[in-house]
């Protein structure tokens, strides 16, 4: 049977030739809502301002006769199927039904509406309105009336959902629940104020650096967006799966989308009163191209590629980072909560029930983590990949500790200005290539984030680093 999706897209291709050949100005008020067309097109009264579809059958929307070039790319969304999807889950219930079709759900629209209030199928799926809310009046006067859609996910109070997160929340789908536990969710603060660090901490400015010129609410506010579902997620394109801005099914750090921010500082600045720390440095690391490497060490970038950042994991960071699983009663085996990944940690901590918590202090004992973003087809069970981890950190820590008491040894201040680690001093000594790499050992507060990463890199420049400080500075520990 022929995807309804694929003949909604070669529909929607017709409309932008027909408008590329006819001209692209949109059709007046008469031709969309005039006598002459069939009653069932004009929008019923209880609507409240959703006009829905022009053409259920076809998937034409209304707003289509205008707007044809982003419906021609949401044709081939999950959103343009979201109604046939429902039905055909095996599970589809009324409640579930107002987030398939259009709604005051995932709008500012706030009164029920569309298929809530009317039952008329052409409000199936998740259309234009569902995020950009009542068309009505906007139809009435294009000019005047601009209905942009919202970005923000989490209202003031940061437990009222808003736009996505209206429908992209519940025990069998918490995209939203997950996400507020995340970093994505924290970024914001003082480094979003700053040009140099807003293209990855204040949304509006990472869409603006990555080519995103749409309008849209919150763009030309002074209050920062987090990463919320919008900066990594395009509603209108399904060209990368889940309809990702840019991939994730690639090895290539150039192309993959966590590595546009998660890159940054991998190697020590001289130049940067911050030089001597890592930042975000994720992506350089799995690639074994992060750190100090010191010369005539035999340890030279790119050299240490473990199956983490090969073509072996051809996800890369979302192998792990964002895994799902489903947590079922321990007793009954009924399901209990879809995890969907959003936490984005690649061994998240547990509650009592199973459910990720957002921790990130908890053991590492088989039942304090998931372990599903270790197993399959890489590790072979939980036991096995907290075996290797436990190995991994216990190879790593004395390694840091041997390093950072040579370290001290050498300039007993450490990283405070004078001496030979000093960041406000662009001159560069091995004291300070060192001390970067002992940075990147322990970055996020301990030693497991960079032993998974680049488990074998990792050992090898703090060996390298041990040795060159003591024959730089001719130290040794007792």
């Amino acid at each position: 049977m022929t995807d309804s999706r694929s003949v909604r897209a070669v529909l929607f291709t017709s409309l932008v030739l027909f408008t590329a050949m006819f001209g692209t100005a949109c059709l007046d008020q008469e031709s969309v809502y005039g006598d002459d067309r069939p009653a069932s097109t004009v929008p019923p009264t209880a609507s409240q301002g959703m006009i829905g579809y022009v053409n259920a059958e076809q998937g034409l929307t209304v707003c289509g006769n205008c707007h044809a070039q982003p419906q021609a790319q949401w044709s081939g969304t999950k959103h343009a199927g979201a109604w046939e999807g429902l039905q055909e889950s095996g599970h589809a219930q009324e409640f579930c039904e107002s987030c398939h079709a259009v709604s005051q759900l995932g709008n500012a629209n706030s009164v029920p509406s569309g298929w809530e209030t009317t039952g008329d199928p052409r409000y199936l799926d998740v259309q234009c309105e569902s995020c950009h809310g009542p068309g009505a009046e906007h139809v009435a006067d294009p000019e005047a009336v601009q209905p942009y859609a919202a970005l923000s996910v989490l209202a003031a109070d940061g437990t009222t959902y808003l736009n996505c997160a209206e429908c992209h929340n519940g025990t069998h789908h918490p995209f939203v629940e997950q996400w507020s536990l995340s970093g994505h969710s924290q970024v914001i603060g003082f480094a979003a104020e700053r040009a140099e660090c807003a293209g990855c901490h204040r949304g509006q400015a990472t869409l603006l650096e990555w080519g995103v010129r749409s309008d849209y609410v919150e763009r030309d506010s002074e209050e920062p967006l987090p990463v919320v579902c919008s900066v990594c997620h395009s509603a209108h394109d399904a060209t990368f799966a889940g309809q990702l801005r840019f991939p994730v099914e690639t090895t290539s750090i150039g192309l993959h989308l966590c590595a546009r921010c998660h890159n940054r500082r991998p190697i020590p600045d001289p130049n940067s009163s911050h030089g001597l720390a890592p930042h975000s440095p994720e992506s350089e690391l799995i690639k074994g191209e992060a750190g100090w490497f010191p010369p005539g060490s035999g340890v030279a970038p790119g050299s240490i590629i473990t199956s983490h950042g090969s073509e072996a994991n051809p996800r890369l960071c979302a192998t792990c980072h964002v895994e799902p699983f489903t947590v079922t009663n321990t007793e009954t085996g009924d399901f209990e909560f879809q995890a969907v990944g959003h936490t984005f940690q690649a061994i998240p901590c547990l509650d009592e029930d199973g459910i990720p918590s957002g921790a990130t202090d908890c053991g590492t004992d088989l039942a304090d983590r998931s372990w599903s973003g270790c197993t399959g087809e890489c590790h072979g069970s939980a036991e096995q990949a907290q075996g290797l981890l436990t190995f991994k950190v216990n190879q790593v820590e004395p390694l840091t500790e041997e390093l950072i008491a040579l370290l001290e040894i050498v300039d007993p201040n450490l990283d405070e200005e004078g001496g030979e680690i000093d960041p406000t001093d662009p001159s560069f000594t091995v004291a300070e290539g060192a001390f970067f790499n002992y940075n990147l050992a322990t970055h996020g507060g301990d030693v497991k984030g960079s032993a998974i990463h680049n488990p074998q890199l990792i050992p090898a420049l703090l060996e390298a680093s041990i040795e060159a400080v003591e024959d730089e500075y001719e130290v040794a520990l007792p």
